[in-house]
């Protein structure tokens, strides 16, 4: 009988060892469900990972702006309109970037089920989509303070769709390799890196350090927050294409190693010049909080002084 992809059978016994021409067992190992069945409808468990991925972003979301003092009634009606050009600008850069991949087998461009979605076309088209109808729908929230806001989100919901997108999907591992941590992914010949996992920690080690920022770095500039995550962000993303998956033949990974060190580095001058204008200003006389406004961002003065490019006044973390 021929084996199913993703099957293992290493060489060796099952019990770990025997004497010479001892009979043995392979071993098999399966790999995790990519689709099951509800009577006669297929579902696919990317998709279920993915709906549950979105809907914790949504709710982290709302659960944010309302520690912060801003109404959430809009949100509902912006995030579907996110997740919409999100998953249609991920699969559009994916399919672009392994453009001699789909131009042989058109008739998988559309087959999102399978994989195949850019998080950086993801951010690409959503991030836009939802600072234009934020703007629109509750002009109170300044651009800046709602990436911040949105940031920890995002490292939080990409941690998640880690572990139940890509892991959950055929072909959703990296390089093959025998060590303990590997696993069998379907469509996909022996033990692979779990590099799912890898990301998912990876993003929660990122959420973790953007909430310490948040709770112990009280004085810190508007949009510091969101560059802090373009910096690490994209260094992980970086090390992650470099060094688990090492498809640097693969022009989807070039791109994506390029993006993730463009990234980085714009992080890292964005957090400088923010902090130098911030000691800037502390130097000019101007480090005291100005009076936040009933938007939540810091109002002029009495005498017309500029106000101060600190945060407002925190409620909480919102984690």
């Amino acid at each position: 009988m021929p084996r199913a992809p993703g099957t293992v059978q290493p060489q060796g016994y099952a019990d770990g060892g025997g004497p010479a021409g001892a009979r043995h067992r392979p071993i098999t190992v399966k790999p995790i469900p990519v689709s099951f069945h509800i009577g006669p409808l297929l579902v696919h468990t990317y998709g279920i990972g993915l709906a549950v991925t979105f809907w914790f972003a949504y709710r982290y979301f709302d659960r944010r702006l309302r520690a912060n003092g801003y109404r959430t009634e809009w949100v509902t009606g912006m995030f579907l309109w996110v997740v919409a050009t999100s998953i249609i600008g991920a699969r559009v850069l994916h399919v672009l970037a392994n453009w001699s991949t789909y131009s042989a087998q058109p008739g998988q461009i559309l087959q999102v089920w399978h994989g195949g979605l850019s998080s950086f076309g993801g951010l690409l088209f959503g991030v836009p989509t939802g600072v234009i109808l934020a703007r629109r729908r509750c002009p109170e929230l300044p651009t800046v303070r709602a990436l911040d806001l949105v940031s920890p989100v995002l490292m939080a919901a990409w941690g998640v769709g880690r572990l139940l997108g890509p892991q959950l999907m055929v072909a959703g591992g990296g390089r093959p390799c025998s060590t303990w941590y590997c696993m069998a992914y379907a469509g996909e010949v022996g033990r692979r890196v779990p590099v799912p996992i890898f990301q998912a920690i990876d993003s929660f080690a990122i959420f973790a350090i953007l909430l310490l920022i948040e709770r112990h770095f009280r004085q810190r500039p508007v949009g510091f927050i969101v560059a802090a995550t373009m910096a690490l962000w994209g260094l992980a993303r970086f090390l992650e294409e470099n060094v688990w998956l090492r498809q640097n033949d693969h022009n989807g990974s070039i791109l994506v190693q390029g993006a993730g060190l463009a990234l980085f580095a714009a992080g890292l001058v964005v957090m400088a010049l923010l902090r130098r204008n911030q000691l800037r200003q502390a130097a000019a006389g101007e480090t005291g909080p100005a009076p936040a406004g009933d938007d939540g961002a810091p109002a002029d003065d009495e005498d017309g002084a500029r106000p101060s490019l600190e945060v407002p006044a925190e409620r909480g973390s919102g984690a």
